[in-house]
């Protein structure tokens, strides 16, 4: 964290002290600072034509977010921005947008990658989080939904690329920066927007530093089921119910740069260095009361039910980084265009939440579920209707828990692309490329374990009620959570080190080859795309067999080849109407969690031993699909397409509990002897299929009215089904497939203001196969957002400011999650809206 205030702070400072010298210079620099003002008039038409131009030329079928577009967004993060193009869907943690469903498939399906070097997910080797990359460094993102052979064969999804800014983009000095501060209305925590982004360069060197800083606090009004249904006469039991208030304060802050030389010779074009450090920081704090009735009847309301009570008191923290180099050269040889790449790159993700837990406290409890987003119970004492306090609950002991998990992964790549133009099958350009990963992965999925308890509880207890939009019945007051933690660690010496349970241990060294061949021949008024990828994998999987209490290494290896030719066909019918069609390949490889070899086994178990650990000889995920696009191209920013895509997977990897051969975990058993194992297993038989519709229109491109000049639409809808086959032979949907997602937005541009305003919604889906038990779905998201921009019709030397305000979460929205049915949620969540006003400097 200091690293990264400390780089903020120099690049804040570099870019105040750099003002001056700024205003001073003339000619060439102030006619770009002179073009950027005129740009900056119309910055969402700006984006819409830059972003379509490029789509339009694609070999494949891909989307286009332009950096405007990402700067004038209301959005907390990429995430929030990919959200908007047809067939992406956001998923939240707490209200954030964190990860990205591509067309309705899993996140493993997509990856990453900045300026073509795709990374490893923080949390897993292969799950990508969007809340941590700052936009202050994108010039564009392509999300590519067909994939070319000089892509990732991983991509089953899509492939993501950012296009990072180059510091050749403007001649001479220019900086960027951003302030802005708000509130999240729900108990008015504060919301900080601060980055900043300085570039040099002149014919030959070229240098872009950039800074990136957001935070905000907020509450999070949180209430928990376990429901029982009576599927005869539809009436509820009410099994459990939480009361949580989460007092969160969420940071995710960036820095980095790009040092690049062009020597302006024939035999090499440019060298650089580009280096990107990124992190999240999710410090949490939580006050947790779980109410379990005993016996409780039928009905949404009861009263005298008598309920144990449970208490958690958490000050804990969660955080991942992202630390990537990339050390790259083009050149020339032998009548070939040469990139070559270097780049390595560590990731980190930790878990750290001691957790004071009380157990065994007794109320009677009086309770009204009709409305199952508010919930409302009051506590009396047992046996009486006398009303009972919180404080009043006596608990039989308080445990010391204490949640831990850290990964850590290492990446070395080294990838040579080289191209050339020939007309040996016609107007040809002919692609050839290698590309090596070595990756470890280390250390253990969250766990639990014990120490010793706090004491004296009860003195942290404040006199501040939750805030909350729901209804605090159960009067919940905070306690001095931080507080509370620190002596309680002076208490008992300091919390332990973190250390790995050996049935939870994860170590993976993985080693993959990619050879590709390509080429795209032009005729005409169409194209050709056409090759293979061949990707071979190598990996090892280390870990411990642990058997009451007993534990001993083991180890598995295997590898496999992969080949995944594609082919895109592009064809423009008219010059305004282009026909795409193509068919792809690719394949998705278990996560690190779920390839670990690590495993626990409980002997005494019933009806016969359970085992718990990771599947090491899981199959990657293989699938192959098509695409077919019509896209109508009309004036310079508007866009109507539809299109369809289809793709067929097999061996999808989902968690659940099932029958193994002992002997596979435990050499000593005898052939036969079967054992229950809860892990994760290859299903068979899927697929996802969808229909997108996409209009980006600007009225002026149809209605030459000068009132309609700078006002405009977007909107797209996508359908959408997916399913797979588990070894049981049970059909599941796909994790993150929405049957429906619709996006739209208006905006209007027009005597310096611009102002935008957003909705978003994807109905039900069902959230992961990573846990066991294939039955959890969030229920149908809505968020309407809004952002008005309006820059100041003069120039201070050649600096040029806007004004901003955001608004998020404008309809003040309720997330749900339920078990099987709407009928039964199993967690409500409630956020409110916020707000972000600031000022942004060009010069």
């Amino acid at each position: 964290m200091f690293r990264t205030r400390k780089a903020l702070n120099l690049l804040l400072a570099t870019s105040v002290l750099a003002w001056p010298a700024a205003w001073a210079q003339e000619g060439t620099d102030a006619e770009s600072r002179q073009q950027t003002v005129v740009v900056t008039g119309t910055p969402i038409r700006d984006s819409q034509v830059a972003a379509i131009e490029t789509k339009r030329n694609a070999e494949n079928v891909v989307d286009i977010i332009a950096a405007d577009t990402i700067g004038r967004f209301p959005d907390q993060n990429l995430a929030d921005s990919l959200g908007r193009l047809p067939g992406l869907a956001i998923e939240r943690d707490q209200g954030q947008a964190r990860y990205i469903n591509f067309r309705g498939l899993p996140f493993r399906n997509t990856k990453i990658a900045f300026d073509g070097m795709d990374i490893p997910g923080a949390e897993n080797g292969r799950t990508t989080r969007f809340d941590a990359f700052p936009s202050v460094i994108t010039a564009a993102v392509e999300a590519n939904k067909a994939i070319t052979p000089d892509m990732p064969g991983e991509a089953v999804a899509g492939f993501v690329n950012i296009r990072t800014y180059s510091p050749f983009d403007q001649e001479g000095f220019h900086v960027s920066a951003e302030a802005g501060y708000g509130e999240q209305e729900l108990g008015g925590g504060p919301v900080k927007k601060y980055n900043g982004r300085a570039s040099w360069s002149n014919d030959t060197l070229g240098v872009v530093v950039f800074g990136s800083h957001n935070a905000r606090v907020q509450n999070t009004d949180n209430r928990e089921y376990s429901l029982s249904l009576n599927e005869t006469n539809g009436e509820l039991t009410l099994n459990s119910v939480d009361f949580r208030s989460y007092f969160v304060e969420r940071e995710d802050s960036a820095y980095g740069g790009t040092i690049e030389v062009r020597p302006q010779s024939d035999a090499v074009d440019r060298l650089f260095f580009s280096t990107l450090y990124s992190e999240f920081i999710d410090t949490e704090q939580r006050n947790q009361y779980t109410f379990a009735t005993q016996d409780a009847p039928e009905g949404s309301e009861a009263n005298g039910v008598v309920a144990l009570v449970t208490r958690a008191l958490e000050y804990g923290q969660y955080d991942n980084s992202t630390f990537t180099n990339t050390l790259g050269a083009d050149f020339a040889l032998s009548g070939w265009d040469v990139e070559a790449r270097y780049n390595y790159t560590k990731t980190e993700d930790n878990l750290y939440l001691p957790l004071p837990y009380s157990v065994y406290g007794v109320a009677g409890v009086n309770y009204d579920i009709s409305n199952l987003e508010d919930p409302i119970l009051t506590l009396v004492q047992p046996g009486t209707s006398t009303p009972m306090a919180l404080s009043d609950i006596n608990y039989a002991t308080t445990l010391g828990l204490f949640y831990t998990g850290a990964f850590d992964i290492d990446s070395n790549k080294l990838k040579l692309d080289a191209s050339r133009y020939t007309d040996l099958f016609g107007d040809t350009a002919v692609k050839l490329g290698v590309q090596y990963d070595t990756r470890q992965g280390k250390g253990f999925v969250p766990t639990a374990s014990y120490i010793a308890a706090p004491s004296n509880i009860g003195s942290y207890e404040t006199d501040t009620l939750w805030y909350s939009d729901f209804t605090n019945s159960i009067n919940g007051h905070y306690y001095r959570n931080e507080q509370l933690r620190a002596d309680w660690a002076a208490e008992i010496g300091g919390f332990p080190d973190v250390t790995a349970p050996e049935d939870q241990a994860t170590k993976i060294e993985e080693k993959i080859l990619a050879l590709y061949a390509m080429g795209t021949t032009t005729f005409g008024r169409g194209s050709l795309t056409y090759g293979a990828r061949m990707e071979s994998t190598d990996y090892t999987s280390d870990g411990f067999t642990v058997t009451s209490g007993v534990s001993s290494p083991n180890s598995y290896s295997d590898d496999y080849v992969n080949v995944l030719p594609s082919v895109h066909f592009n064809y423009d019918l008219t010059d305004e109407l282009k026909f795409r069609a193509s068919m792809s390949t690719g394949v998705s490889r278990p996560n690190y969690t779920e390839m670990r070899s690590s495993v626990g086994v409980n002997p005494l178990a019933t009806p016969r031993p359970l085992a718990n650990g990771g599947n090491p000889r899981l199959d990657p995920e293989e699938s192959i699909g098509g695409d077919l696009s019509l896209e109508w191209y009309h004036g310079d920013a508007s866009l109507l397409s539809v299109g369809a895509f289809y793709r067929s997977i097999d061996n999808v990897i989902y968690a659940q509990t099932g029958e193994i051969e002992a002997n596979l975990i435990d050499p000593a058993q005898a052939d036969g002897v079967i054992w229950d194992y809860k892990s994760f297993f290859n299903g068979s038989d899927g697929r996802a299929n969808g229909i997108e519709v996409n209009a980006v229109v600007d009225l002026a491109d149809f209605l030459p009215v000068e009132s309609l000049s700078g006002v405009g639409f977007n909107f797209n809808a996508t359908l959408l089904d997916s399913e797979f086959k588990t070894r049981d032979g049970i059909k599941y949907s796909l994790p993150g497939t929405s049957d429906a997602i619709y996006n739209a937005s208006i905006y209007v541009e027009k005597w310096g203001l611009s102002a935008r305003l957003n909705y978003q919604y994807r109905d039900d889906w069902m959230s992961t196969t990573e846990n066991d038990g294939l039955d959890e779905y969030w229920a149908a998201e809505t968020r309407v957002d809004a952002s008005l921009r309006y820059t100041l019709p003069f120039e201070t030397r050649g600096a040029q400011f806007t004004v901003f305000l955001n608004g998020n979460n404008l309809t003040n929205e309720t997330d749900v999650r339920y078990t099987d049915t709407p009928r039964t949620p199993n967690q409500v969540e409630g956020y409110g809206r916020y707000w972000l006003m600031g000022l942004r400097a060009d010069f």
